[in-house]
């Protein structure tokens, strides 16, 4: 495309955009409510999948040997243990380190009462962290069919929830995303096709003087993409400030949630929330306005 060609397209583009100045804000406003809507959840998303994810990262699997296990057999069962793409970690606690837990986190002032006595002598073990809990199953077939392990140790009932509460989260954001992207899509085919309704004759003299398809179309996909980058654009900065006030907020407010729970930062969520949003409202903007012009176009 030449300089010249390019410039004509996009001031036509902006031409556009202000000729129909109702339905261009109207376009504005809605995409801007749906990056809105959707910045919004996903910072509640990325937030609550940090926690789940931090929960995750606490549950593990634990294994006992056979009392008359070699130290050797151990050494092979945890290294063919950290093989496995489930495990992210792997942890060995003797028999006396995990008497030591014990005492201190049950028997408090009791503790006297066993005396050098270990009676947990035989409960050598390996905590196995998951990189996902739903893969707990898997790990624990496999565990199974290994010899020199006697027991298993497994959190069932939380995994299962933290799992199904991850599904749940992936099902609600796709739902949320597809209806919002239909309702910008819809406001923007609107606001084209009047655009190319009022410059109908302005187009068919373009076609008689020998003006491409390209010509005449583009600027109407321009005005669909700078409608859907404002668009865009407005909500991010809207949503940046709300972010830091209500984390700042809470975690003044409520003291005791600092303590159970860590909140991403602004950075963090907006070094992937402005690009989505942005390819966001440009897609919506370009999709829009490209299906209505091959839809309406046609001189």
């Amino acid at each position: 495309m030449r300089i010249s060609t390019f410039g004509y397209t996009l001031k036509q583009g902006l031409k556009n955009i202000f000729r129909n100045k109702i339905f261009s804000l109207a376009t504005i406003a809605t995409i801007g409510a749906c990056v809105f809507l959707f910045g919004l959840f996903y910072s509640v998303v990325m937030n609550f999948q940090n926690i789940v994810k931090e929960a995750q990262s606490g549950i593990a699997v634990t294994v006992f040997f056979d009392e008359d296990i070699s130290d050797e057999r151990i050494r092979e069962i945890g290294d063919l243990i950290s093989l496995r793409a489930e495990v992210s970690n792997i942890e060995f606690v003797s028999a006396d380190e995990a008497w030591e837990t014990f005492k201190r986190e049950e028997l408090g002032e009791y503790v006297e009462t066993f005396g050098d006595d270990n009676p947990l002598d035989t409960c050598a073990n390996f905590e196995i962290y998951l990189n996902d809990v739903s893969m707990q199953d898997a790990l624990v077939t496999y565990l199974e069919s290994i010899d020199g392990i006697r027991d298993i140790n497994k959190s069932v009932i939380v995994a299962n929830i933290l799992s199904s509460m991850n599904s749940l989260i992936s099902y609600v954001s796709i739902g949320i995303i597809f209806i919002l992207l239909a309702v910008s899509i819809f406001l923007i085919s609107n606001t084209v096709a009047i655009g190319i309704t009022v410059r109908k004759e302005e187009i068919s003299i373009m076609k008689l003087i020998g003006a491409t398809d390209f010509v005449v179309r583009s600027p109407f996909v321009i005005e669909g993409i700078l409608l859907g980058l404002v668009g865009a654009g407005i909500p991010l900065v809207a949503i940046y400030f709300i972010y830091n006030n209500v984390i700042e907020y809470v975690v003044g407010r409520f003291t005791i949630l600092d303590s159970l729970l860590t909140f991403l930062s602004a950075k963090t969520v907006f070094s992937t929330l402005v690009p989505i949003s942005i390819i966001m409202g440009v897609g919506i903007g370009f999709l829009g306005s490209f299906v209505t012009v091959r839809k309406h176009l046609k001189v």
